[in-house]
């Protein structure tokens, strides 16, 4: 058989099937795109899914409004790799083409796309520690914080860095194939199924940095805050350092845990500072815990995160 005759089309073609197969994350999350033109900076609307609520039926039917809300998300990001390609390069097979250019251009966007979406986990106030001896319940404790806030049974995911996943691929629960259900973990070093969620690794798995805020004596602690306050301040003695979007901070005898949404540097002994969501509860003052540096490994339900794609403009004439 002759060569495909590599034109801009197949060359498209053949870079979509390679980045496809590079991606992680792109992959478990939701996926929206539209044919319709864009331009890079435009801000557009993601719709969500309608919420509905069930109500006992009586002689009379209830009709409910069938409201779709929306997202506004900006198109910010235009990954680009640009190489050049000789008219001999032109003629070489299809595969061979894509071993030697293809793949590994679409190899860096792919990282470079699971980058940003591991990054997200900068907006996420839950978490959960991965103990020092890892252990089945581990994962157990996750399974938990999703089934409290709601989240559905389907489409959740576990994504977990090169050595988060050594330390629990060999626990026997995942590993044993009369406990998991599958040979799977022995044969191809997956994660596959566990509890609820998809174990997959990721290379592209954030490590978060703590701001570096602290009291010379005594400890940190919150100002009276009201039920629902997402801007609060905490002082301390001779306080000073910062905190950065997506520290995780415990209030003590506050339900949950908080997110940082924007850096923030102290003065005069004290630093206000916005977190998700709002209080829980009012407080006094209360002393204030923030979270380590850590792996920002990630549980997440399909909806959590979702990957936006639209079609640049065409270039004038085209």
């Amino acid at each position: 058989m002759g060569n495909t005759i590599l034109t801009p089309s197949v060359i498209a073609r053949e870079a979509l099937v390679a980045l496809e197969n590079n991606l992680v994350m792109a992959g478990l999350v939701h996926r929206d795109f539209s044919n319709e033109f864009q331009k890079v900076g435009d801000t557009i609307t993601v719709r969500k899914p309608a919420t509905f609520e069930a109500k006992e039926f009586s002689s009379t039917i209830d009709i409910q409004d069938a409201v779709e809300q929306g997202v506004p998300v900006s198109l910010d990001k235009h990954l680009d790799v640009s190489f050049a390609v000789t008219a001999k390069d032109l003629t070489l097979k299809l595969q061979d083409f894509s071993e030697q250019f293809l793949n590994p251009a679409m190899q860096a966007i792919a990282q470079k796309m699971d980058g940003y979406l591991t990054g997200l986990y900068e907006d996420i106030p839950y978490n959960a520690s991965v103990g020092g001896t890892p252990a089945i319940s581990d994962i157990a404790t996750l399974d938990k914080i999703m089934n409290l806030n709601k989240a559905p049974q389907a489409n959740r995911a576990l994504v977990l860095d090169p050595t988060t996943k050594a330390k629990y691929i060999v626990l026997d629960a995942i590993l044993h194939a009369e406990k998991s259900g599958s040979t799977e973990a022995l044969r191809n070093a997956s994660m596959g199924q566990v509890l609820s969620f998809a174990g997959f690794m990721d290379q592209n798995v954030a490590s978060h940095t703590k701001g570096t805020l602290a009291a010379s004596s005594g400890s940190l602690a919150i100002a009276a805050a009201a039920a629902g306050d997402t801007i609060v301040t905490i002082a301390a003695t001779a306080c000073t350092g910062t905190l950065k979007k997506g520290d995780i901070l415990t209030i003590a005898d506050t339900a949950g845990s908080y997110v940082v949404t924007g850096n923030a540097t102290a003065a005069a002994n004290s630093i206000e500072v916005g977190i998700y969501p709002g209080l829980a509860s009012s407080v006094t003052t209360k002393a204030v815990t923030i979270t380590a540096s850590h792996v920002a490994n990630l549980a997440f339900h399909k909806n959590a995160f979702a990957l936006v794609t639209r079609p640049l403009e065409l270039p004038m004439g085209q």
